[in-house]
């Protein structure tokens, strides 16, 4: 037998978990960085009970929960009502709700029980003796009650409730308190508090040193005790009693009876199970008494890691155990994950003949016998269950015909309801192979439905987006194979996000238009529709990437024109001075340098225009040169505008290696930067002027070299970490060094560019 358990993280429990010192790696062999939730069309909390919710299959320890903590809290709701229903008409619900939960509570239960004792009068009973009935001998006992337990809970209650490291906790050792509880156990007549005074007694031995004697006490009192809420959690003690004393096969035998009886416990219970080799968990079998203990301890062992074996033998043991709902919902979402595919990698057939390849027939068979007895207690589930393996199986027409036999007999919930027609929808969208006006009808109600109303329907649990990303991913891929670029585009963008795709939908000029022409029809069909209401760009977005790319094309009317098509961008202010020409490039720091003045987008442009149109006309031609330069300059990569080219079709990065090819080339492309500063060095009248034209086009020159060396001749650019190539001799830097070393500007670049500075010392 697999060993069940890692010894490295550790998780503590004040009531049960005192000698739990290992983990569920995982929750049964999960993966910690996966979410199986997203990769999901069939939801477990529409058909099994609550309690099970934790021992879903998930990357977290536990699902949703992550670590267990009501440790100190999960019979809170349960105490309380139990004790106002035991004093009602005695004392008010909430003066209840506040002796057993307020953080005071320990202080007015000690004042309280000292005025009972001595019959002397203190301030809380003074208080008091106007909300409850201190005379009541109910509300007496409930004090007394509350007095002992309360030393008990002194060291069974921790405030951090798990550990990575093993925590020692105080034993109780008050004697005369463990004798007082169970004389109390002993002497009342009244069933309610004699079933507490009980488990106080066990719960007491088991926080004392001599541990055993909860084993003796359970042992001796057992036939006459109830077998509630309080009963397993008793057993619960022994069980960590056991497995402290490596009797593990009777640990995990009463653990499973906790898991089997006590819901609120069996997360708890699944927790602390955990045979060590394969003889214990033979012994752990044969103390079951019959087949429903059998299948308790079966519905443990599944939950780690082989839910098939598992609800194999629990259905040979006990059919109607309710206990294979949840192993069926883990075996279903364990082969979803299996059988995930790409519809963009493949083509759709290969992608299908791929996933049914990766569908367990051994599952399959175990489902369909299962399905077929129609003998579990939650039958309905099973054929639900069926009809989707039929579906990934491409049995579509199996599918429909269970789906059909099923719906009548589903809870009549929101969420069954919605579960069997998510699963419909599936199985009719995997039907198609073309798109066109007959097999569009099948779908269109679902998609809106999918798309547009279930996301606004707040339903936390109900796991509809992997069928939602799926459909569209195989939309995409029917209509990419039909040549509708467009369509296939709009269900699935070609570069969503950064992952550097060499061929963008929208570098492509036909593509931008056809999809431009797309958005402004009026006459769209149905489907074209809802593709257009899921699409997350609009057509000032794609203005906006019109007016980038005309900008660093030199193209500023164009770029203008564009620019006044979109919304907000035109009015985004840059965050530094686009026309600054800085000797070391540092967009922060210029990002908070003082501005006299800032310029939105589009007063950028129309300032470049107006000083192109003056260099046309020879006005000012070196400063106006100078400006364009540092303008083109700024808001490349290197420069202190990079938020010109951050929209959404463009991406986002602080490195050219998150955008795709041709993003890249053009962020970091300097030559129009280039040019103009090679106008305004032409045009310069004396030797200040000329040397900074010179060293801002050696700054292009370094810039040209590290896009040869660093973003486009290697793919990996990780592999120049720590690259020794340093203060290279360009032929800016030469120049400067040669024929501008007496200039002004010359030291100041001396005095602020640490590069050039140990270049000329070197």
């Amino acid at each position: 037998m697999k060993k069940l358990f890692l010894s490295k993280l550790f998780l503590v429990s004040s009531t049960v978990l005192l000698f739990t010192y290992s983990v569920i790696y995982a929750c049964g062999g999960g993966d910690w960085f996966e979410d199986w939730y997203y990769n999901s069309n069939f939801t477990p909390e529409i058909f099994v009970d609550k309690s099970y919710s934790p021992l879903f299959l998930s990357g977290e320890v536990f699902y949703k929960i992550g670590f267990d903590d009501e440790h100190n809290s999960r019979f809170n709701d349960q105490i309380v009502s139990d004790w106002q229903l035991y004093l009602k008409n005695k004392m008010n619900p909430d003066e209840v709700k506040s002796f057993l939960l307020d953080n005071n509570r320990k202080i007015k239960v000690e004042e309280l029980y000292f005025f009972f004792k001595t019959k002397n009068k203190n301030e809380s009973s003074i208080g008091f003796a106007s909300k409850i009935d201190l005379k009541d001998a109910k509300t007496k006992e409930f004090i007394n009650f509350l007095y002992l337990a309360q030393h008990v809970e002194d060291v069974s209650v921790v405030e951090n409730s798990w550990s990575y490291d093993p925590v020692v906790y105080k034993s109780f050792a008050n004697l005369e308190i463990i004798n007082e509880i169970e004389n109390k156990y002993n002497k009342t007549k009244d069933v309610f508090l004699k079933n507490r005074y009980w488990f106080q007694t066990i719960k007491a031995y088991f926080y004392s040193d001599d541990k055993q004697k909860a084993i003796d006490f359970f042992n001796k009192t057992v036939a006459a005790v109830p077998k509630n809420t309080l009963y397993y959690r008793a057993v619960s003690y022994l069980a960590g009693i056991h497995h402290k004393q490596k009797n593990y096969s009777t640990s995990n035998y009463l653990y499973s009876q906790v898991f089997d009886k006590c819901p609120e416990m069996r997360v708890v219970a699944a927790y602390s199970f955990r045979p060590q080799d394969e003889a214990d968990w033979n012994q752990s079998l044969a103390l079951a008494k019959n087949n429903p203990e059998k299948a308790a301890l079966w519905a443990i062992h599944g939950y780690y890691k082989d839910e098939e074996t598992a609800i194999a033998k629990i259905f040979e043991l006990d059919p109607s155990s309710e206990h294979l709902n949840y192993l069926l919902t883990r075996l279903i979402n364990n082969q979803e994950n299996k059988m995930q595919v790409n519809y963009k990698d493949k083509s759709i057939v290969e992608n299908k003949e791929l996933q049914k390849t990766k569908l367990d027939k051994s599952t399959f068979d175990l489902v369909s016998k299962i399905a077929a007895s129609n003998s579990t207690n939650e039958p309905y589930l099973w054929s639900v269950a069926l009809g989707y393996l039929q579906t990934l199986n491409g049995n579509y027409e199996k599918a429909d015909e269970i789906y059909a036999a099923v719906e009548i007999k589903l809870p009549k919930t929101e969420l069954a309801s919605i579960q069997l027609r998510l699963l419909r929808f599936v199985n009719n969208l995997n039907k198609i192979t073309q798109i066109n006006s007959v097999s569009e009808k099948t779908i269109l109600k679902d998609l809106n439905w999918l798309y547009n109303e279930l996301p606004n329907k707040n339903l936390e649990d109900f796991r509809y987006q992997n069928a939602s990303s799926w459909s569209k991913t195989y939309l995409s891929s029917l209509y990419e194979t039909q040549k509708n670029v467009v369509m296939a585009e709009l269900f699935s963008r070609s570069n969503y996000d950064y992952t550097g795709k060499q061929n963008s939908f929208y570098d492509n000029e036909r593509n931008l238009q056809s999809m431009k022409d797309f958005l402004l029809k009026s006459n769209k069909t149905e489907i074209e529709k809802i593709a257009a209401s899921i699409y997350g760009l609009t057509l000032k977005d794609i203005s906006a990437f019109q007016a980038v790319k005309a900008t660093f094309s030199n193209k500023i009317p164009e770029a203008i024109n564009f620019m006044k098509e979109t919304d907000s961008i035109q009015h985004y202010v840059l965050l530094g001075n686009p026309f600054n020409g800085n000797i070391k490039d540092c967009h922060d720091c210029e990002h908070i340098a003082y501005q006299k003045r800032k310029f939105t987008q589009i007063q950028f442009l129309t300032l470049i225009k107006e000083m192109q149109e003056k260099v046309v006309k020879n006005e000012d031609v070196y400063n106006n040169s100078l400006l364009l330069g540092n303008a083109f300059y700024n808001i490349s990569h290197f420069g202190n505008a990079r938020t010109f080219y951050e929209i959404s079709i463009v991406g986002y990065g602080s490195s050219p290696t998150y955008f795709r090819e041709s993003i890249k080339k053009m962020i970091v492309d300097c030559s129009v930067s280039k040019m103009y500063y090679q106008k305004a060095l032409a045009a310069a009248t004396n030797k200040e002027q000329k040397v900074k034209c010179i060293y801002l086009l050696a700054k292009c020159e370094r810039n040209d070299f590290y896009n040869e060396r660093y973003y486009f001749q290697n793919k990996d650019y990780w592999s120049f970490y720590g690259d020794k190539v340093n203060f290279l001799a360009w032929n800016g830097f030469k120049l400067l060094q040669n024929e501008y070393s007496d200039t002004k500007y010359y030291q100041d670049v001396i005095r602020e560019c640490g590069y050039f500075n140990t270049y000329v010392n070197q």
